[in-house]
């Protein structure tokens, strides 16, 4: 730690105990460091002020559009078309110094992005991508309901055509950027009962959003809620290229590997910071690392951490290859929440009462991990959708 306390991110590597340092190629490795140096000089200072006011630091989108990240692995239209295991390491240096951030450029990327680029026509893909690289134009993902988290596929929002446009109404909830984006991507029920996705411009009347207040988690990013009344918008916003709750999951499971790679990114900080204590605090004559039942809670934390970077290297590779599955996506989710969760309260632990100070960071990471162990399907029912994979059987409808 710095004289102020501030953890200070290395510039070298970061937990690297079994060297998956080597099975990265070079683009990977300078992406990762390129987002490292942009977490570490521009956001990690920032970071805790910023959580604390419950508000996001817009001034680093110009910064962050530089970066080359926006768009991930995608392809044309100005993205950068990176391997996914390149855009997942962005996205873990972002998370490592603030998983805020890291959730504002999944939103982007991962889900609004995505959710064109997987079931929007060329034509879509043309008109929205290149500005929303660019970062000139926000996103938002509009899925989750007030009554229809989990239960994703029984939405209750509908979309009534209207000769050349569609009249949306209903209720979302969780809605990251929801008050902030440009356009919003609407998933509705159709009169032939299908769901599908459509682009909402936030200044289309009939679209009214509020923040949601005394967030304890992720309080950087705002998330909102959305009620749709009479909200009419031109019939080609609808995202026409995949219709069904298909499109919808097909998104969902190339935005939950982003998402695993968060938890390691936090996981990584959390591992750092307790590290760094446990060498330099003293108590009866000796620093705190020397004891054996902290080296087993740092033991605990690198062994999670590195089994939880192995898989999802793997899997990574496994995207690029066109052999991800939603069942693959859902236990690497399941695993590294619960993995980042646990190393955090390890390091909350470690610290003692300087655990629970804002400028020591771990509780922030861990209060954040409590939404991301919920959000792209709870611990349980990915886990389910596993059980579902191995037996046959699915254990909800």
């Amino acid at each position: 730690m710095g004289e102020t306390g501030m953890t200070v991110l290395t510039a070298s590597p970061a937990v690297d105990f079994y060297h998956l340092d080597a099975d990265l190629t070079s683009e990977e490795r300078e992406v990762r460091d390129r987002v490292r140096l942009f977490a570490q000089r521009d956001l990690l200072p920032i970071a805790q002020e910023y959580w604390d006011r419950a508000e996001m630091p817009l001034d680093l989108l110009s910064g962050l559009a530089r970066l080359g990240i926006v768009g991930g692995s995608i392809e044309g239209y100005g993205c950068p078309g990176i391997s996914s295991a390149a855009y997942g390491l962005a996205l873990q240096e972002l998370c490592r110094a603030d998983s805020s951030f890291g959730t504002l450029v999944g939103v982007q990327s991962s889900l609004a992005m995505n959710a064109i680029y997987y079931c929007g026509t060329e034509e879509q893909r043309q008109h929205w991508l290149p500005p929303m690289v660019r970062l000139e134009t926000l996103g938002a993902f509009g899925l989750t309901e007030p009554e229809a988290g989990s239960d994703a596929t029984h939405l209750q929002t509908t979309a009534v055509r209207d000769g050349n446009t569609y009249i949306l109404n209903g209720h979302k909830r969780w809605i990251g950027n929801a008050t902030l984006c440009d356009i919003c991507i609407i998933w509705a029920r159709t009169e032939d009962g299908k769901i599908n996705g459509f682009v909402v411009p936030r200044e289309t009347p009939g679209y009214r959003a509020g923040v949601i207040t005394g967030k304890l988690a992720k309080r950087s990013i705002w998330q909102g809620t959305i009620d749709l009344a009479d909200c009419r918008i031109p019939a080609e916003n609808r995202l026409a290229g995949m219709s069904g709750f298909g499109g919808t999951a097909t998104v969902l499971m190339h935005a939950r590997l982003g998402v695993c790679w968060e938890a390691v990114g936090s996981a990584i900080a959390c591992y750092e910071i307790a590290l760094a204590h446990a060498r330099e605090r003293e108590q009866f004559g000796r620093p705190l690392a020397g004891f054996q039942l902290v080296q087993q809670k740092l033991v605990q934390m690198l062994n999670g951490i590195s089994l939880a970077q192995l898989a999802t290297l793997h899997v990574s590779r496994l995207r690029d290859a066109g052999s991800l599955t939603p069942a693959m996506s859902s236990m690497l989710k399941m695993n590294n929440s619960a993995m980042a969760r646990e190393v955090a309260l390890h390091a909350r632990d470690i610290l003692g009462g300087n655990g629970i100070l804002g400028e020591n960071q771990v509780m922030r990471h861990l209060c954040d991990l409590e939404a991301l162990y919920t959000y792209e399907g709870t611990h349980d029912i990915n886990m389910l959708v596993v059980g579902r994979e191995i037996t046959g059987l699915s254990a909800f409808t």
